[in-house]
Order: C-alpha cells, then sequence, then structure tokens
C-alpha cells in the first residue's frame, strides 16, 4: 500500500517560491481522513508506472479528493468552475502581456469545457489553448525583436501603469505593441543601470523574450493538465493549491530550515543559472573555487556525463545539483574577468542549515533619568522545526530566552512583523513559554468537531462544538519568560504568527505593536503526500480560533498600538484574496487554564491607552516615521503609474547601479527598513516598565 502522509501546517506560502535546496520531510501532526485517503488510494494504486506529470484521467479523482478533504466546498459548483477558469487565465498570463481582451472569451469557452469533461478524463479543450498560447509568445518574441531594432531610442517620458490587476488586457495589436514597448523602455533601463552597455541589453532582452517562447512550446497540452489542477485548487479557497514533485520539495525544505545541496544561492539570468551567494560552511563554499556572479553552464553527476544547462529553467538546474549527503557533482563554470575562463568543480553534498530564517536576539538599551535598561529584541522569521534533532523555532527561542534572562533584560520585544506563518505545533508550544499552562488556539473542522491545542495542564471547557483539548508537555517554569512583553507584527504576520500574537493578546499578557491588523489567514491546511512521485495536495480542512472565540480569518489580530505601515497595504491581506473563507466564532476557551493566577502583570486598557498617546507623540516627531508616511502618500497619488525618469532617479538613489550590491547587502538594507518600528517597540517597551515599575524576570 502507498503511504500518504498528512502533515499539518499553518503558513501563508507564497505560491511561486524560488527556494534552491531540498532534504526529508518529516510528517509534524497526524489527521485521519480515511474516507477520502482510502479513495485517493484506490484511485492512484490502479497506476502501475511511477509518474512525474500528473495526466488527465488521474485529475478526476484528485479534484474529488480535494473536496472530500475541504472545510467547506464539497461539491462542484458552476460557482467554483467560474473560479478555476478565471484562476487558469491568471495563471496563462500573469501580467496581461500576452492576450488579447477578446483572447478571453475563447479561453472561457475551451476552459470551461475544460472543467467540465475533466470530470470524466477528458482534457482534449487543452489543444487548442495551447495552440493559442504558442501563437501569442511568438507575436510577443518577433514585437520586442522589431522595438528593439536599429531604430530604437530611449523614452524617458515613458509611462507604465505596473498595478496589473487595474491594468486591461490589450485590446488590439496596436496597443499590445504599445504596452511592451513601455515594459521594454523599463527592462532596458534597469539593465543599464546594472552596469551593462545598450548593444548588451538589447541582446538579453531579445534572448528573455526567445526563452518565453520557449517555455512557452514547452509546456505542452499534458503539462497544461497540472496548471489546470492548480487553478482548481485556487478556486476552492486561497491556501488550497496542488503542489507538483519541485513545489512539494520547496515546501519540506521551507519547514526545516535544512538542506542537503551545496550551499549556495542561485538565480537565473537570460538563460545562466548563476551564483548569487555561497553559504558559510558549504560545499561550494569549502571548495575554495567558486565567486559570486559564477555562471553554471553543465552539471555532471558522479560518474555520468556533463548536462549543458544553458536556457534550461532554472528549476530543472537545481534540481539536477540537489541531491543526498556524501554524493558528488561537477559544475562547469563560466568567470567573466579578462578573458573567459571555463573550468571544472566538483562538490561534495552536505547538509546545510539556513541562517536567514532562524530566530536570533539583539539587544537594545535606553538611559532615562541615569537608569540603564536593557531589552532584548527576538526577531522569528517563521515557525520552523519537524525534523527529530533538526531545527526548532521554539528550542531556538527557549535558548534565547535563556540568554536573556542571563542578561536581566527588563523587557522583551518578540518581533514577527516578517514571519508568513509555519508549523502549528512549533507556535503553541512557543506561545507557552510566555504563559506557562494554558490553551492556545481551537481548530475546527468541517463536521463542526473542535479540537484545542493546550501547553501543559488545562481544566475542562464547556461542551460546545463537541470540544476536546489536546495537552502539550509541561513546560519547566524555570524556562518561562514573565517579564514585559511588546509582539511587532504587521500586515505580514500570517498564520501562525496570529495565532500566538492572538493568544497573548487575549491573555492580556503582551501589548501587539504595528499595523492596523495582520494578515488575516485564520485557516489550516493539510499535506497530502500523493504516491508515484505526483508531489502533494495542500487542502484546507478548518478553521483556527483564538482563547477569546473569534477567528483570525480575514480580520487578522487587531494591533494595540498602531504605527505607519513601511508599505501600502490595501492590497496585503487575506481579504484581498480571491475567495477567501468567511470568519466564524465559537465559545471562548480562556477559562480552560484553570484557577492559575497569572504570573506576569496583566495588560489593562488605561496602561494600552497611556502607551498609544506617548507612541503617537513620538511617532509625529520622527523622521523616519515621516518619511515613511510622506512616501507612501506618493504612491498611494500615482495609483501605480510609473514614469521612466522617475524610475531611474529611484534607483540611482536606492544605490543601484555599476556597483550592485551583493545578496547579503541587499538583505542588511531590507532589513534596515524595520528599523524605526523595532526602535519604537524597544520605546513602547520602556513605557511599559516605567509605567507598571516592572522588576527584570
Amino acid at each position: 500500500m502507498y503511504n500518504i502522509r498528512v502533515e499539518k501546517i499553518s503558513e501563508n506560502i507564497p505560491r511561486h517560491k524560488h527556494l534552491h535546496f531540498t532534504a526529508a520531510f518529516v510528517p509534524v501532526c497526524r489527521f485521519r481522513f480515511v474516507g477520502p485517503l482510502i479513495m485517493m488510494l484506490i484511485f492512484l494504486s490502479s497506476c502501475t508506472v511511477t509518474a512525474e506529470d500528473l495526466t488527465c484521467s488521474q485529475l478526476p479523482q484528485l479534484m474529488e479528493a480535494f473536496q472530500a478533504n475541504h472545510y467547506a466546498m464539497k461539491s462542484t459548483t458552476q460557482e467554483i468552475r467560474q473560479h478555476a477558469v478565471d484562476q487558469m487565465i491568471k495563471r496563462l498570463d500573469p501580467s496581461k502581456t500576452l492576450l488579447y481582451e477578446s483572447d478571453l472569451e475563447k479561453l472561457k469557452e475551451f476552459l470551461t469545457d475544460l472543467f467540465v469533461s475533466a470530470e470524466k478524463g477528458n482534457c482534449a479543450s487543452l489543444n487548442p489553448v495551447y495552440n493559442l498560447l504558442v501563437a501569442r509568445a511568438q507575436e510577443n518574441e518577433a514585437i520586442v525583436k522589431k522595438i528593439l531594432g536599429p531604430d530604437f531610442r530611449l523614452d524617458i517620458m515613458a509611462v507604465l501603469n505596473i498595478n496589473i490587476d487595474k491594468r486591461p488586457y490589450p485590446k488590439t495589436l496596436e496597443e499590445k505593441q504599445g504596452l511592451l514597448k513601455k515594459i521594454v523602455q523599463f527592462q532596458n533601463e534597469n539593465l543599464l543601470l546594472s552596469g551593462i552597455d545598450q548593444a548588451t541589453a538589447k541582446n538579453k532582452q531579445i534572448h528573455r523574450y526567445e526563452l518565453q517562447t520557449k517555455r512557452v512550446i514547452e509546456q505542452n497540452p499534458t503539462q497544461l493538465i497540472t496548471s489546470a489542477a492548480e487553478a482548481f485548487a485556487l478556486a476552492l479557497d486561497p491556501h488550497t493549491s496542488y503542489l507538483p514533485p519541485k513545489d512539494y520539495e520547496d515546501l519540506q525544505i521551507d519547514m526545516k530550515l535544512s538542506l542537503e545541496g551545496i550551499g549556495a544561492l542561485l538565480s537565473s539570468d537570460t538563460g545562466f543559472t548563476i551564483i548569487e551567494e555561497l553559504i558559510p560552511g558549504g560545499g561550494a563554499e569549502k571548495t575554495g573555487l567558486l565567486k559570486p556572479k559564477d555562471k553554471i553552464i553543465a552539471v555532471a553527476q558522479d560518474w555520468e556525463a556533463p548536462v549543458d544547462v544553458i536556457d534550461m529553467d532554472m528549476r530543472d538546474v537545481i534540481s539536477m545539483i540537489r541531491g543526498k549527503k556524501g554524493t558528488k557533482v561537477t559544475l562547469t563554470i563560466l568567470r567573466q574577468s579578462d578573458r573567459r575562463n571555463r573550468f571544472d568543480v566538483t562538490i561534495i553534498r552536505d547538509k546545510i542549515d539556513v541562517k536567514d530564517q532562524e530566530a536570533k536576539i539583539t539587544y537594545e538599551m535606553r538611559k532615562v533619568n541615569g537608569r540603564q535598561y536593557r531589552f532584548g529584541v527576538i526577531d522569528l522569521p517563521k515557525f520552523y522545526g519537524g525534523e527529530k534533532g533538526g531545527k526548532s523555532s521554539y528550542e531556538d527561542v527557549k535558548k534565547l530566552l535563556a540568554g536573556a534572562r542571563r542578561q536581566r533584560v527588563d523587557g522583551i520585544v518578540l518581533n514577527l512583523s516578517r514571519n508568513g506563518g509555519g508549523l502549528l505545533d512549533e507556535a503553541v508550544r512557543l506561545a507557552g513559554l510566555f504563559i506557562g499552562n494554558g490553551c492556545i488556539v481551537a481548530v475546527k473542522d468541517s463536521k463542526g468537531q473542535v479540537a484545542i491545542l493546550s501547553n501543559g495542564l488545562a481544566a475542562p471547557v464547556k461542551e460546545v462544538d463537541k470540544q476536546s483539548i489536546s495537552l502539550g508537555s509541561v513546560e519547566d517554569p524555570r524556562a518561562l519568560y514573565m517579564g514585559p512583553l511588546v509582539v511587532l507584527t504587521s500586515r505580514l504576520s500570517a498564520s501562525a504568527s496570529e495565532i500566538v500574537a492572538g493568544a497573548l493578546q487575549d491573555y492580556r499578557r503582551a501589548v501587539i505593536v504595528g499595523a492596523d491588523h495582520t494578515y488575516g489567514k485564520g485557516s489550516v491546511q493539510a499535506v497530502l503526500k500523493l504516491p508515484l512521485e505526483l508531489g502533494a495536495m495542500k487542502v484546507t480542512t478548518g478553521l483556527y480560533f483564538l482563547p477569546g472565540g473569534k477567528s483570525t480569518q480575514k480580520t487578522g489580530v487587531i494591533a494595540d498600538v498602531r504605527l505607519p505601515g513601511w508599505f501600502l497595504s490595501e492590497d496585503i491581506g487575506e481579504a484581498a484574496q480571491d475567495y477567501p473563507l468567511p470568519a466564524q466564532a465559537i465559545e471562548p476557551f480562556l477559562d480552560a487554564r484553570g484557577k492559575d493566577a497569572p504570573q506576569w502583570k496583566t495588560v489593562d486598557e488605561p496602561l494600552i491607552a497611556n502607551i498609544i498617546s506617548k507612541s503617537q507623540s513620538r511617532v509625529a516627531k520622527d523622521a523616519k516615521f515621516a518619511k515613511i508616511i510622506k512616501d507612501n502618500k506618493e504612491a498611494a497619488d500615482k495609483k501605480g503609474i510609473i514614469q521612466l525618469d522617475d524610475f531611474r532617479k529611484t534607483m540611482k538613489k536606492e544605490g543601484a547601479g555599476i556597483e550592485k550590491k551583493t545578496r547579503s547587502e541587499q538583505r542588511e538594507k531590507a532589513r534596515e527598513q524595520y528599523v524605526p518600528f523595532v526602535n519604537e517597540s524597544v520605546n513602547i517597551l520602556l513605557d511599559i516598565v516605567r509605567l507598571t515599575d516592572s522588576e527584570p524576570s
């Protein structure tokens, strides 16, 4: 029998991530979906060969399996088919540069027929779809080559609408030519700012569109079946998705923060796979032969002939480079120097920890009336873990808190402003470090059953919707932190980070500081690994509820102290996604802590009101916040319209150009934008300490 694993996750996972490594994935939680899983076993075990591409005959059963496991969508309605058609069109032409407005009616007819006939294993409607895409890609390539001909001139007055959602499809050939001309102008300027000459910039752009045509042609009607499965999944809700094998590998890596590979970050540029950065301690760095900007032009497995990877899709190149610990891979490198230098490098693959996403702590000092205050700022970009003996966000934060106590900190800022979620178990255990025993989150399934996840012992709760409590391990009291606490959030804080922030808010344990509210992803996803190397399906199986009984779905966690956003946020959040599930509420379960009195000084409304007043006064005088507010207003006034001359000035001001920053420098620059928000969070923490006269914990 095939082994179908069900892994419960809690994260706002982007659909097209560029992750570059792989490792085995270990289940985190196990759910029982007996009926649907048996049905999937029957449908997939009927195949006797190993497959990597989804076939049309498998599509009906996959669609049924999505609905059998989904929290709310249990049958294929006309509305779901229409959603699937719309999602498919978005996937086929996400930039609205390929298709004409008149093409949409043809595609809608073909794709509507597809999602009806696919239920019977018939995908013939994909043939005319494929033919249309190839014709339009070839047309775009010809248009761009003409634009970049001898008469090409830079037009600094060119204006482009970069808000694709509000940009219409071109109606005529003339309109498409005009749109592509504007896009080419901006692409050309970006290349010039990177330090290359005009002739090279033109050749790179032409090659880019040639590659786009090649990619479309390679995506034959059979491979479009995968796109249909992905579109159908997205039609159910924003977080349900079909994960082809490569996407499933990416998810595995993302959850564990570990990989088995060569230890390099890669990018793609005009057909070349380029080494962007060498990870310290990785196999690539240990050779002493590789440098950033080296181009990988061929890949050879141990004892096998090299394979030319120029113009190959980067994800295929990455799949060739990935491999088990201890195995060898040989890269053929092209280095641009005084002369073109070509050489081979053999690397032993090894296990590497991805450091960027690990929890880290820094210390901030404040001096008031002669007294020195020390605060710890814990930055946690995601809730990672899942492998026995491997990385764990809970264990890492636990160690950081122990170090902070040795430093005798006066308070802690938990920075979740970049945290898109992660593993639920890690989030529940981590919340326990700040409240001790207590119920953290409830999960409601499609049958109305509610399971409450708790840290340590918990008192019985009144039975509502068949509630049950799942008890976690009891934390050593010496590991707990009960001092002043601020949680920094943003519109990017999603799912598991919302559970932690919301639980700490409901228990009046912490002051929540940040944007107006968090992302608003309050749904549960289970990842079902498919046999035959078909990848996995991620399906929404329930909703999360905070101890106060409210769901974070769509509304998120409302900040106690609101700071100006560092980006325009109208289109960021669950409510802005396609087909989000509605919010719900259940009976509160705060009383499940029992009779234990809080070990911390609770956050009350008078304290928050006082803090808000002080924070607003500081923010109004802060030059960095003033610039953020000004930049946001200017961006909002432009409504997605940008002029080439403004683009050039902005890029030069931000340091684009010949001296292009390394990936590490780019990350450091990105972190700088968070500085005013972290600083103000520390200031708010100081207010809390002084207003409550707390002693160090």
